[in-house]
């Protein structure tokens, strides 16, 4: 059977009001057997963001990790994922807050053979145009992708396509998503990642 060990992946930048609880979201939901590490990639950070996540991984079971990379959040996950050492890939904004859970929910997909996907996503706003786009998120439809949703992927997956396009500034999940498609290995988990606005 597949083993299954998630690495999580969060690129930083200046993340000092949201990256406590962002590890605390994920080490509250998630079981440390399950994690192999969660890796934090600072683009350069010029607040009190690496001191924070140092001061958490003090007082964690969590193995967690800080690395530094050029600035670009398609760099600081490859940068992640050439560190990372489990099975899945997991990539995960620092203001995104996976459901309770998320590794179990990510192991079953892939072990159902489901090899890349995400969840729907909730953003922490109650303005119509948002609401409808987080609604418009359940669906598998390549339009309502991106990298707020959080992204898994096998390590042999994304070895396979390359990772990210380093040449993106921003939109940097496209080329990988438009990859995932053409394959057709593609789930929602039908979750809610909760994201801000």
């Amino acid at each position: 059977m597949f083993t299954a060990m998630i690495s999580i992946i969060i690129p930083v930048l200046n993340e000092s009001e949201h990256i406590i609880s962002a590890l605390g979201n994920i080490t509250e939901n998630a079981t440390a057997k399950n994690i192999a590490e969660i890796i934090c990639i600072d683009g350069g950070s010029q607040d009190d963001t690496m001191h924070l996540i140092s001061e958490y991984a003090d007082n964690t079971s969590f193995n967690i990790q800080v690395f530094n990379s050029e600035k670009g959040r398609a760099k600081q996950m490859n940068t992640g994922a050439k560190k990372a050492t489990g099975s899945i890939l997991y990539f995960l904004h620092a203001d995104s807050y996976p459901p309770k859970s998320f590794d179990s929910l990510i192991i079953s997909e892939i072990q159902k053979g489901n090899p890349a996907g995400c969840f729907k996503m909730k953003f922490d706003s109650d303005h119509w145009w948002l609401r409808l786009a987080s609604w418009l998120t359940k669906f598998t439809w390549r339009a309502c992708r991106g990298g707020d949703q959080s992204q898994f992927i096998t390590r042999a997956l994304f070895d396979e396509i390359g990772g990210y396009d380093e040449r993106y500034v921003i939109y940097e999940d496209n080329i990988l998503i438009n990859e995932l498609f053409a394959r057709d290995t593609f789930v929602v988990i039908q979750e809610w990642i909760g994201s801000s606005a």
